[in-house]
């Protein structure tokens, strides 16, 4: 059942609640570098791109990522051309590798099947290569114009506080997508998300929210209660596993360092590595030097390169050793300078991390 605060903020089209926040955002409206300023069309492509981008993400770590991909591939079509190599590599440090990969595929049918033109409906869009319901939902609104009900993290966090959604995440997604269907108005859907999103990311911030200056206050029914901070309500946290294994940093005499490709599909799919064993729960570190790229020298480092992925936490010892000209290339294999290695290498951040360790 609804509080009297949270029928206030019902009502199929959006009702009230619609015109106030949109009033609030043309007033209060972050300027983003991929957001059309007021009166201009928004470019697809730069909604696309940034929306991608923006997946487990946040927007000041996607800020120099999307002006560096703009100014090296001002279009989808130049996009398209790109070497996937290229791409992945200027992806490096963004996380999420498979989103780079999809992000080319969609590039390439896009340009290649559709002419270099986004198609214009949800249905349409999520026929791409790496385009959800979320991410076609807020394309076709906020590209096109097209009343799609987009529902981000901001967005959950507004809703469930809004109507006082007691169920636990993830298991509310669907009645908190319907409660944003009867929020969003049939008219500047793409400007109503942008307000959600922004009031989520300024005002009903996960910790602290300002209520007392929220455009949706007198409707929110947490804000009645005083326990806008408890939702979103969340499951128990099941306890992330670890896993462990050791890389081996190989240093040429000419100053050249070994790498390889991951295998395309997969975690890290596609990004540069520093050659190393598989990573396990029940990985023995003494055993470590049996996945050493060929013999040497191999010098254990005190410590370890600690990183957290989304299912597992990983330890990864680091083993470095200084080897002749004629040291052996692996398959797969292949020797980069030391001091281009950021530059030439898709390094994922666990193996910048390990770049780090190595290089003392």
């Amino acid at each position: 059942m609804l509080t009297r605060a949270a029928h206030a903020a019902s009502g199929h089209g959006g009702g009230g609640a619609a015109a106030t926040l949109l009033a609030w955002y043309d007033r209060s409206r972050r300027r983003l570098p991929w957001r059309a300023e007021p009166g201009a069309t928004a470019d697809p492509y730069a909604v696309w791109l940034s929306e991608i981008m923006l997946q487990q993400t946040t927007v000041q770590a996607v800020k120099p990522y999307f002006a560096r991909f703009l100014a090296l591939w001002p279009t989808v079509n130049e996009l398209a051309a790109a070497p996937i190599e290229a791409v992945m590599k200027e992806w490096a440090g963004l996380g999420y590798y498979s989103r780079a990969r999809n992000l080319h595929a969609c590039a390439q049918t896009v340009a290649q099947r559709l002419g270099g033109r986004f198609p214009d409906t949800e249905a349409g869009l999520r026929e791409l290569p790496g385009v959800g319901p979320y991410t076609a939902a807020a394309i076709a609104a906020i590209a096109f114009g097209k009343r799609a009900v987009v529902v981000d993290g901001n967005v959950e966090r507004v809703v469930t506080r809004l109507f006082s959604i007691e169920d636990a995440m993830p298991g509310a997604k669907p009645l908190i997508r319907a409660r944003a269907d009867d929020l969003t108005p049939d008219m500047r859907a793409g400007d109503f998300a942008q307000a959600m999103m922004d009031l989520g990311a300024t005002i009903c911030t996960p910790r602290k929210p300002a209520c007392a200056i929220c455009p949706l206050t007198d409707g929110c029914s947490a804000r009645a209660n005083g326990d806008a901070e408890r939702f979103p309500v969340k499951a128990p946290k099941a306890e992330r596993p670890t896993r462990a294994g050791a890389i081996f940093y190989a240093r040429r005499a000419d100053g050249c360092v070994l790498v390889r490709a991951r295998p395309p599909k997969g975690l890290l799919g596609g990004m540069s590595e520093f050659p190393g064993s598989p990573w396990s729960a029940d990985f023995d570190v003494a055993s470590a030097r049996d996945h050493a790229p060929f013999p040497a020298d191999w010098r254990r480092l005190a410590g370890s390169v600690e990183h957290v992925f989304t299912h597992f936490a990983l330890s990864l010892t680091v083993f470095t050793a200084d080897v002749p000209c004629d040291a052996p290339t692996p398959e797969a294999g292949r020797w980069t300078p030391e001091d281009k290695l950021e530059a030439l290498e898709a390094l994922p951040t666990v193996m910048r991390k390990a770049l780090v360790a190595a290089r003392g």
